[in-house]
């Protein structure tokens, strides 16, 4: 028997006249003014003001070795010297000059998942230059942006490296929907099936489960795959259940 909460879904009729936002501390600045022009204080400040940021990109995104090396600091410079990479990063310069509107889309989105799971803390939030690695990190309490898998489906060079339907997906709409599914996962990981097949199912019911609730808590359908649309039909059958409750149902008897 499922616990329902009836007002889950109706959220406070002041949520769009709220023009709040949640700060989004911009290392990626930093990081811009170093790796185009090797500002050595531009370094000092992403070491001194954002040390997790920059062990996370260095090790964790970019995998160009342990963040204390003697040579790593020329081995990151020498890396975005790529001509490739120096337009990516000209091209963040000019798309994301001002991010206000995506603060108050983080911020109205994690007001929401604050208000389905309590237990869930809002997240430090912070954006990088990745060279197409990663488009979400998640670690410490915190959220890092990727700005660079995120320059428009019509963006030049990811013709390259992504097709038409990975495109799509590149966009400043994209941006917070990602955001808040990734932190879920962060909470409610996938489950492991007794082998590959099951895994597979599984994982896809509990993407569609997490897709579902950041379409919800972020008022928008980004995310359209069949096992969204699946869950979509489960909750108009279950209107009173909670996001909550929905991340905790068991992956391999739902929806059979």
């Amino acid at each position: 028997m499922w616990l329902c909460s009836a007002c889950e879904f109706k959220f406070n009729n002041t949520d769009e006249k709220d023009h709040r936002s949640i700060a989004i501390h911009r290392f990626d600045r930093l990081e811009s003014r170093y790796l185009t022009t090797g500002d050595f204080s531009a370094l000092q400040q992403m070491n001194t003001d954002y040390p997790i940021e920059t062990r996370t990109l260095i090790e964790n995104v970019l995998n160009l070795g342990d963040v204390n090396e003697s040579d790593i600091n020329s081995r990151l410079l020498n890396y975005f010297q790529d001509a490739l990479l120096q337009d990516v990063i000209l091209a963040v310069d000019s798309q994301y000059v001002d991010m206000s509107d995506i603060s108050k889309l983080m911020y109205k989105a994690f007001r929401r998942l604050g208000h389905a799971i309590p237990s869930i803390p809002i997240p430090e939030i912070y954006t990088q230059i990745g060279a197409f690695n990663q488009s979400i990190v998640v670690g410490d309490g915190m959220i890092g942006i990727s700005l660079d898998k995120y320059l428009g489906n019509d963006f030049g060079p990811y013709a390259k490296f992504y097709n038409q339907q990975q495109r799509a997906t590149m966009t400043r709409e994209n941006i917070v929907p990602d955001c808040i599914s990734f932190y879920l996962l962060s909470y409610y990981p996938a489950p492991m099936g007794k082998n590959e097949k099951e895994t597979l199912r599984l994982k896809a019911v509990h993407m569609g489960k997490v897709m579902w609730a950041a379409n919800k808590l972020t008022d928008s359908h980004i995310f359209q795959t069949a096992y969204v649309d699946r869950v979509e039909q489960f909750m108009k059958k279950h209107k009173n259940l909670p996001i909550k409750q929905l991340m905790e149902l068991e992956d391999g008897g739902f929806m059979n």
